[in-house]
Formats: structure tokens, sequence, C-alpha cells
């Protein structure tokens, strides 16, 4: 009966709940998929679905209440994916709210751009104004004034969890730089940039660091969650930070986060802007430090699209074996020799914040009189090659950015969902040149979050910084896979100049800019 800690993950996915206890251990986790719906009228728009987003998050931590049989929970935090927002009235009621995929305000952060204001906010904030807050703010008061005008409240969505709970309103600085509303430097919101997107200084919570109890958990919350009232709820943060915080990761040692997005990232000591808006710098979870990644769009999820339409079969003998779909697609990809048999899956595109254009998601290069050869093994591993080849070429960034700091020390970390699977790291090893060192937590965003619901009562669970895999660089496949990583660059900048109207990229986002080549 002693007490764990329970973190929530509002991920971009699903809704999770996970319970660990003092040394570190998963006790209990339970989890409800989500998706997003589209906005008719507003192509690239996705809103975010508070009261189904709620009955998944209060439905998953009642399950975990209920597997920890009477066991206490000692205190709570959440995290979630970033740029999402959610605003209230003054009643506290939601208004409106987007995950980090909305994409409507297309214009509004073209105006963005044209008046200048996008260089000020990538310079204060770190970030460009493709998928976050100030566009959709202006697109607010274009297209749904009133709901601005009702607005007294904006939180993040790991904010949104905590108000859920608590009542309260306040943020932190992992989250809530992620708005690029936030002066990096301060830690802070920015009265400057609120001011040049238009919007009123007092909306904006207040800023607790990450690990502080900012409320407990109401008797509303606790008939829906079924845990006891009076909890204390702790900040948490976002998911990337979240997670390079459960494996302790320092500055100078560089990680890949891997779920449905994939982050390459850079812990920092001061908050370093990219001087060529590629990569993205937020703050990090202590204060004093920050993180620059760059963002591997959706590479996590192509391997779910590829699982869900052409794998039944894998799920089904899953279901019967008590294994994961993802470890019966890579057992077929594993004798499929590096490149995939020609196979190219035009994916994610390296990122550059101001001009983050995609290809049209494509294979290419599979022979239809080889049926052998170009399995569905080998789409597998076409799919995991192009997330390592994204994340390789966000290495070489970071490292000349760090003066060579990142790729220095002659390994990556591997951490997130993706890293449970057995053939992702040595594909990783071979495109980076790196040892892959894999973490032994793949849910190291939740251990994040309950590290800092710990760190607020008083207790401290230990970082899972010890690898339980480690993949060496097989030198003989190096020169092989150079070769493929630039054949899949150049095909892949082929797909780019084709994909358009008639075929929709991957991914467009709002606010780019032309002057930036691919």
């Amino acid at each position: 009966m002693t007490p764990v800690y329970l973190a929530i993950d509002a991920g971009t996915g699903s809704a999770r709940a996970l319970a660990f206890d003092a040394d570190g251990t998963l006790v209990a986790r339970a989890a409800h998929e989500w998706t997003h719906a589209a906005v008719p009228g507003h192509p690239g728009g996705t809103v975010f679905d508070t009261t189904g987003g709620w009955h998944a998050i209060s439905a998953a931590i009642a399950d975990v209440v209920a597997a920890l049989d009477g066991r206490p929970v000692a205190s709570v935090a959440a995290s979630s994916m970033r740029e999402g927002f959610v605003l209230y009235d003054a009643d506290g009621t939601e208004l409106w709210a987007c995950p980090n995929t909305d994409g409507r305000a297309r214009a509004e952060a073209d105006d963005l751009v044209a008046e200048g204001v996008a260089d000020d906010i990538y310079r204060i904030g770190g970030d460009w104004v493709s998928i976050t807050a100030p566009a959709r703010l202006r697109w607010i008061a274009r297209h749904q004034a009133d709901i601005l005008a009702r607005t007294r409240h904006l939180g993040m969505l790991s904010d949104w969890v905590t108000t859920r709970l608590t009542g309260e309103f306040v943020t932190e600085p992992t989250c809530g730089s992620s708005s690029a509303l936030f002066d990096l430097s301060a830690r802070d919101w920015s009265a400057e940039l609120a001011s040049a997107v238009g919007i009123d200084r007092g909306i904006l919570p207040s800023v607790a660091e990450c690990g502080q109890i900012v409320g407990r958990v109401t008797s509303e919350a606790a008939a829906a969650t079924g845990l006891a009232v009076g909890t204390p709820v702790v900040t948490g943060g976002a998911d990337t930070q979240l997670a390079l915080h459960g494996i302790g990761a320092r500055e100078g040692l560089p990680t890949i986060v891997a779920g449905t997005f994939w982050q390459t990232t850079a812990v920092l000591s001061e908050p370093l802007v990219d001087p060529k808006r590629r990569l993205r710098t937020l703050c990090h979870v202590d204060d004093g430090a920050w993180m620059m990644e760059g963002i591997g769009f959706l590479s996590g999820l192509a391997m779910r699209w590829f699982r869900d339409a052409f794998c039944p079969d894998a799920v089904a003998e899953a279901a019967a074996n008590g294994r994961s779909a993802f470890d019966i697609m890579e057992s077929w990809a594993a004798d499929v020799p590096v490149g995939a048999n020609g196979i190219v899956a035009a994916m994610a595109n390296t990122m550059q914040a101001d001009a983050w254009r995609h290809a049209a998601p494509t294979f290419t290069g599979f022979d239809i009189n080889d049926s052998a050869g170009s399995s569905r093994g080998a789409f597998v591993r076409a799919i995991e090659e192009s997330a390592a080849i994204v994340a390789a070429s966000h290495l070489d960034i970071l490292s000349s950015l760090t003066g060579g700091a990142a790729t220095a020390v002659g390994h990556v970390t591997f951490t997130g969902g993706s890293s449970a699977g057995a053939l992702w790291p040595n594909i990783i090893a071979g495109f980076t040149g790196l040892e892959t060192r894999v973490t032994p937590a793949p849910e190291a965003t939740a251990y994040g979050a309950a590290r800092l619901a710990a760190q607020g009562v008083g207790a401290d669970l230990p970082t899972m910084s010890e690898p339980d895999r480690i993949v060496a660089v097989d030198e003989s496949t190096r020169e092989t896979y150079r070769e493929v990583r630039e054949r899949w660059h150049r095909i892949y900048d082929d797909v780019m100049s084709i994909s358009g109207q008639d075929l929709p990229p991957l991914f467009t986002p709002p606010g780019a800019t032309t002057s930036q080549t691919l």
C-alpha cells in the first residue's frame, strides 16, 4: 500500500494514465486512443474535443485507479503534446481548443510574416508561426471574434488537464514556451509578443516552474476519475522535455524522443536560437535550461497508419498472443537489407522552421514483379529508414550549431514509444554513425511527469538514464547506409517537386516563406 505517482499524458494520438512507484517501477497503465476532427470549410484545420478528451483522460485515470486496488496516489502531474491550447470564458468553460496539428491559420501566418512579426517571434520565442499560437489567435480574432471577446483564460493542453483536475489556471515554461508567446530568456510570457499578436496579456496564466504543487483534485474531478479529493496536482509539462527529464538527459548528450512525432534534441545551458531558422528552441524542465530540436513530422504515426491500413493480421495475431503488432511487423522487416530492396518512403522532411514543406506521402521504388522483395516487411523497413534519415539530418544541424558537441560524444540516446522496436535502433545507428543507446522505459514522457509529481511532494524518483540496449555501429555497412541516405534525399526532392494541389503534401505549414531552398 505504498503510494504511487500518477502521470497523465495527453498525446497526439491518445490519452494515457500511468502510475509509478517510488523506485520507478510502472505499476499500472491505461490508454484511450483519440483523433482530432477536421474543421469544415477550413482546409488543414483540426479541433481538440475538450468534452471527449476529458472523457478519455478521466476514463484512463479511473482504469488505473481501479487497477491500483486501493493503493494511494500521492500526487499527479500532466504532460501533453505541445502547441495546442484551450480558451475559456470567465466561468472556466472551454470555448475553443485545437491540437498541435491544426493548420487553418494560413492567411494569418502569412500576415505575421509580411509584417515582420514572425521574425520577432522567432528571435524572442525561438519558433516560427507555423503551428503556434500567434497565427491561430489572429484566426480566431478574424473568424470567431465573439469567442475571443469572451475569452478570459488561455492554457496549453497540459495546463488544461491541470485545470480540469483543480480549477486553477497556470502554466509552466516547457509547454508555455511552445506557444511562441514566451520570452525564452525570461522563461515567462512576452508582453511584446502578446501586444504584437493583439491579445490581452491578462488572459495568459501565471507561470510556475515544473514540479510545484499548483492545486488539488476537486470533488468534481474526483467523481470522474476515482482520485481522492485533495490529491496534490503538480506542474508537469511538454511531452519531449518531460521525456528528456525522465531519462536524465544532460547538455551535450543528443537524444531522439520518438513518439507520434520524432524530436531530435540537445539540452542547452543558454537559449540558443538557430540563425538560419531551421530548428526550434524551447524552455527545458529545469530553471536555467533550454532544449533545441528538429522534428520528424508524424514519423511514428506513419507506422501506426501502415499497421491499421495494411496489417490487420498482425493486429489479430498480437491480440491473440499478447504481443505488439509493431513487433510482428518488425519481424517481417528483420531480414530485409539496408535500402529496403530499393523502396523509398517519402514521409517527413528535414525541418526548416520558416519553410517547412513536406512531400506528398509516397512509396516508390517497389517492384510489382517481385512480391518477395517488395513485401510488407520491405515497406516497414522503408518507413523506419525514412524516420532515421530525417533524425540523422537533424543531428547534423544540432552538431553544427553546438560546435560539434551534439555528436562528439559518439552516441545518441533513443527513447519514446518507437524505441520499443527491435529494428529501429539498428537503423538509427547505421544512418547516424553513432552508437545508439535505448532507454529501458519507452514511456519516458510519462515517467518524466511522474518524477515531477514526486518532486512536488518531496519525493525523488530515479532517472532512467542507464540504457538497457546498446547498438554499436557496424562499420561494414556504413558506406551502404551513406549511399541509401543520399539516394533518399535525391528522391525526396524529386517527389517534393511534383507535390502540390493534385498530390497533397504530408504537411505545408502556415507562414512558410519562399526564401529557403529545400
